[in-house]
């Protein structure tokens, strides 16, 4: 059986919103697909929604879903990232990360309101995203003599490789994408021509 190497994300930012007593629940989906990516996303909201009370968010990264996060912000505990979190798991998705900024309205909401406006902002976020199918793989570095050039393409073609950042000089770089399920492959197959893979 062939590997699964496909998964759901979204492909563009998306918003929703929830209200209750004067209580405001901003909710932001991003695409991402990094730790670094997140923590610019979130320090740009608390400078963008500076005024606001908490900043709570949930992530999920890569085909398997891990490395994840739910934070509460300062919110009771369990109260607003677990909550945010439950959503994007009920949607299946991953490289993806949901922050519900908060305005206080003056009424406290209890746990059980807190729970409800964090899971419904994040709901109707996830509802207004476009959901994508994502293909697992990764980035990989090929340097090779120029005199390799033809029968390096030649593969790259063959596997239908994405590339990126090409130097065809005296030595040669190129990266291309791998997925997952023909990771096995594909270093066999450079390797039996001899090109180095970074």
């Amino acid at each position: 059986m062939a590997a699964k190497d496909t998964y759901k994300s979204i492909g563009a930012p998306s918003e929703g919103l929830f209200k209750d007593n004067g209580s405001r629940f901003i909710a932001r989906a991003y695409p991402v697909e990094s730790e670094a990516e997140i923590k610019e996303i979130v320090a740009a909201l608390k400078k963008e929604y500076h005024d606001a009370r908490h900043h709570c968010y949930a992530y999920r990264l890569g085909l398997d879903g891990e490395p994840w996060r739910a934070n509460d912000d300062g919110e009771p505990s369990g109260s607003a990232g677990r909550p945010i979190l439950g959503q994007i798991d009920s949607a299946g998705l991953s490289d993806i990360l949901v922050v519900v900024i908060r305005y206080f309205g003056g009424i406290k909401l209890g746990i059980p309101g807190l729970i409800r406006a964090y899971k419904t902002s994040t709901a109707d976020a996830l509802a207004a995203a476009q959901v994508v199918e994502k293909v697992a793989g990764r980035w990989y570095t090929l340097r090779f003599p120029y005199a390799d050039l033809p029968a390096v393409m030649k593969l790259v073609k063959e596997l239908d490789l994405p590339q990126r950042g090409q130097s065809f000089l005296a030595e040669c770089t190129l990266e291309v994408r791998v997925r997952a399920s023909l990771e096995r492959g594909f270093l066999e197959r450079f390797e039996k021509i001899g090109i180095f893979i970074g």
